[in-house]
C-alpha cells in the first residue's frame, strides 16, 4: 500500500498541477483510486489509518513549527473577531442542515465544525499564485486560518467531551441532555490542556533549545534530524499518555516550541521532506475512506455542502469583514481564502466518525466538498480579482486609503519596482546575507527576496528593501524589478528550488546576468545549460581557498601561493567540462543593456 500510494499520489499530483489545480486533489484521488470503494487494487485500511496519524501528528507539528504569534498579533483586530464570528456562524449553518437530513445534534456539531474552517495548505498556495502572500489582504486572510487552525485545535481536545454524555449514537438527542456530563467533562478536559501547555511552556522552553544544540554540536545531521522527530512525536505522545490530551495538540505545541528556538529554521527544513511524505500519505488513507458512489447517490447533499462551503462561508466572511470597517477589496480576499475546506475538516471528519459523534454518510460528503471547494477555489480568486474594481467603486468607503493604516498597523514593504540598476539576491541565509552585506558595504543597491517570513521580517528590521515571497512564483521576482536589475543572485540551499528560480527569471528576461548557487559538478553543468550566466559550487572555492591557506600557514610567499592555487584550479578544472565562464571570481556588476 505504502509503495502504491506514494507512486499514484506523485502521478495524481503532477497531473493536478499540471491542470492548475492543487496538488492536494491529486493525492486525495490517488487514495480513492486503491480505496475498498473503487474497483481495482485495494490498498491495507488498517495501515493507511496508522500512517495517516503519523500525518496528522507531523502536519500539526509543522503548523506549529511555523506559528507566528507576531503575525497573528499585527491582524488581530480582525482575524481574530472576524474568525470566531465565522467558525460560529458556518458551523450553525451545517448543524441545521444535518439536522434537515435528520442527524442528532452532536452529528451536526462535528459536520458544522469541519466546514467551517478553510486549508491553509490550499490557501497559502493560492495567495503565492496571485502574489497576494505579503499584501496586506492576504496577511489578514492568513492571519485569519492561523486563528481558525487554533479554534481546530482546541475543538479536537473538546470533541471526546461529547461523545458519552451525549450519547452519540442517539437518534436525536435533545440539545440540553446531559449537560451537566457535558460540563464535568469539558471542565476536566480544560484542566488537563492547561497543565500541559503549563508544562510544555515552562519545561519545554528551556529542555528543546538545549536538546537542539546538542544534536546540532554532535555534528550528525541524521542525529540533528532524529532529535527534531524525537521532541514531535515524543510530546505528542507523552500528551496524550500522562495528560489524555489529543496526539493533534501535543505535535502542535511541539512546534509552537521549537519555533522559538535559534535552529528552527534549520529545525523546519530538516524535517520539512518526512512532513510533506507524511501529509501526502494523510491525504491518500483520507481519500481511501472516500465513498465516490456519494456523488450519484446523494447529489442534492452534495451540492448544499458545496454551496455552504464556497457560498455561505464566503457571504459571511463578506459581511464580517465590511462590519468591521474594512475596504472591500479586503473583504473579496478572505472570502475567496475562505471558499474551500481541507485538512482540518478531514482530521475533524475522521475524528468525530472514529468517537461516534457522526456517520459515515458525514465524512463522504465532508470529502466531496472538499474535493469540489478546492477545485473551485482558483475560480473564486479570479472572481474576486475581477470584481473588486467594480464593487471597491460602487461600495461607499470602500476604498484603501483610510483603513489599512490606522486598522491594521501592518508594515508593508516599499514596493521595489521603482529600482532599476539594481542586484537582487534570492534567499536570505548565511550565504544570502553574506553577499547583502558585501553589497551593502560597497554601496550598490539591492532587493532581497526570502520566502522564510521570520528571516524576511528579520532582513527588513535591518533596513533592507525585502520581498517576501516564493521567486519562482509569477510576479515575485518582477515586483523585485528583475527587468531593470544589474544581476540576480540566487543563493538559496535548495538546488530543485535555484533550478525553478532560475528558470522564472530566464522567462522574464533572457539578457539578464544570473549567479547561481550550485550544489556540485552535475548542479553545476545543468544550471549552466540552462542559462546561469555563472554557477558556482562549494568545491571549486572551498578547495583552493583551503589551499591558499595551507601554504600560508606553512610560509609560502602570497606570490608562490597564488601560483600554486592557480595550478590547482587548472588541475581540478580539466576533469570537468569547462563551459569557457570563470567560477570563481565575482560577479562583474554592469550597467543593465539599454
Amino acid at each position: 500500500m505504502l509503495a502504491l500510494g506514494v507512486v499514484l499520489a506523485f502521478g495524481f499530483g503532477l497531473a493536478a498541477r499540471f491542470l492548475r489545480l492543487p496538488a492536494l486533489i491529486g493525492y486525495l484521488l490517488a487514495g480513492i483510486a486503491i480505496g475498498p470503494n473503487t474497483p481495482g487494487i485495494v490498498g491495507n485500511v488498517e495501515l493507511a489509518r496508522q500512517m495517516s496519524e503519523l500525518g496528522v501528528i507531523l502536519l500539526m507539528f509543522g503548523v506549529g513549527l511555523h506559528f507566528s504569534l507576531n503575525d497573528l498579533l499585527v491582524v488581530r483586530r480582525i482575524a481574530v473577531p472576524g474568525a470566531m464570528i465565522q467558525i460560529l456562524t458556518a458551523t450553525l449553518i451545517g448543524t441545521l442542515v444535518s439536522r434537515a437530513w435528520g442527524w442528532n445534534w452532536s452529528a451536526g456539531l462535528v459536520f458544522g465544525l469541519a466546514l467551517s474552517v478553510a486549508s491553509t495548505v490550499v490557501l497559502l498556495r493560492a495567495l503565492d499564485e496571485v502574489s497576494l502572500l505579503d499584501s496586506p489582504n492576504g496577511r489578514i486572510a492568513v492571519g485569519w486560518l492561523v486563528v481558525e487552525d487554533i479554534a481546530m485545535v482546541l475543538a479536537l481536545v473538546v470533541l471526546p467531551s461529547f461523545a458519552a454524555p451525549v450519547g452519540a449514537d442517539a437518534p436525536a438527542a435533545p440539545i440540553g441532555a446531559g449537560t451537566a456530563g457535558v460540563g464535568l467533562a469539558l471542565g476536566l478536559t480544560l484542566i488537563k490542556v492547561s497543565a500541559f501547555v503549563a508544562v510544555v511552556l515552562v519545561f519545554g522552553r528551556r529542555a528543546v533549545p538545549w536538546l537542539l544544540r546538542q544534536a546540532a554540536r554532535s555534528g550528525s545531521r541524521e542525529l540533528f534530524t532524529l532529535a527534531v522527530l524525537a521532541i514531535a512525536l515524543g510530546i505528542a505522545y507523552g500528551s496524550a499518555a500522562l495528560f489524555g490530551v489529543s496526539f493533534a495538540l501535543g505535535a502542535f505545541f511541539a512546534g509552537v516550541v521549537l519555533s522559538e528556538s535559534e535552529l528552527s529554521h534549520r529545525a523546519a527544513t530538516e524535517s520539512l521532506p518526512l512532513q510533506d511524505a507524511f501529509a501526502v500519505l494523510f491525504f491518500v488513507s483520507v481519500g481511501m475512506l472516500f465513498d465516490p458512489s456519494i456523488l450519484v447517490n446523494d447529489t442534492l447533499s452534495v451540492i448544499a455542502v458545496v454551496l455552504v462551503i464556497v457560498l455561505g462561508k464566503a457571504l459571511t466572511a463578506t459581511g464580517i469583514v465590511l462590519a468591521l470597517g474594512y475596504p472591500m477589496s479586503t473583504a473579496l480576499v478572505v472570502s475567496a481564502a475562505l471558499a474551500q475546506i481541507g485538512e482540518f475538516s478531514f482530521i475533524l471528519a475522521d475524528f468525530g466518525v472514529s468517537l461516534g459523534l457522526m456517520p459515515m454518510e458525514g465524512r463522504d460528503l465532508i470529502l466531496a466538498g472538499a474535493l469540489l471547494s478546492i477545485t473551485l477555489n482558483p475560480f473564486a480568486f479570479a472572481a474576486a480579482k475581477l470584481m473588486a474594481p467594480l464593487l471597491t467603486a460602487s461600495t461607499p468607503g470602500g476604498g484603501e486609503g483610510r483603513h489599512f493604516d490606522p486598522l491594521l498597523g501592518l508594515h508593508v514593504e516599499d514596493r521595489p519596482t521603482a529600482q532599476a540598476d539594481h542586484v537582487i539576491v534570492v534567499g536570505a541565509g548565511r550565504v544570502g546575507r553574506t553577499i547583502v552585506a558585501a553589497l551593502r558595504k560597497a554601496g550598490t543597491p539591492y532587493v532581497i527576496i526570502e520566502r522564510d517570513r521570520r528571516r524576511a521580517e528579520k532582513a527588513r528590521e535591518e533596513g533592507a528593501a525585502v520581498k517576501h515571497g516564493d521567486a519562482a512564483a509569477p510576479g515575485v521576482l518582477e515586483d523585485a524589478g528583475a527587468e531593470r536589475a544589474r544581476l540576480i543572485v540566487i543563493a538559496v540551499p535548495d538546488g530543485y528550488e535555484a533550478r525553478r528560480v532560475l528558470e522564472r527569471a530566464r522567462e522574464i528576461d533572457a539578457l539578464a546576468e544570473v549567479l547561481v548557487r550550485a550544489h556540485g559538478d552535475a548542479d553545476r553543468t545543468y544550471l549552466q545549460e540552462r542559462g546561469a550566466t555563472r554557477a558556482i559550487s562549494a568545491e571549486y572555492n572551498v578547495g583552493p581557498a583551503m589551499a591558499e591557506a595551507t601554504l600560508s600557514g606553512l610560509g609560502v610567499a602570497p606570490a608562490a601561493t597564488s601560483t600554486t592555487v592557480d595550478q590547482l584550479q587548472e588541475a581540478e578544472s580539466s576533469n570537468v567540462e569547462d563551459s569557457g565562464t570563470d567560477m570563481h571570481g565575482a560577479p562583474e556588476l554592469r550597467p543593465h543593456p539599454e
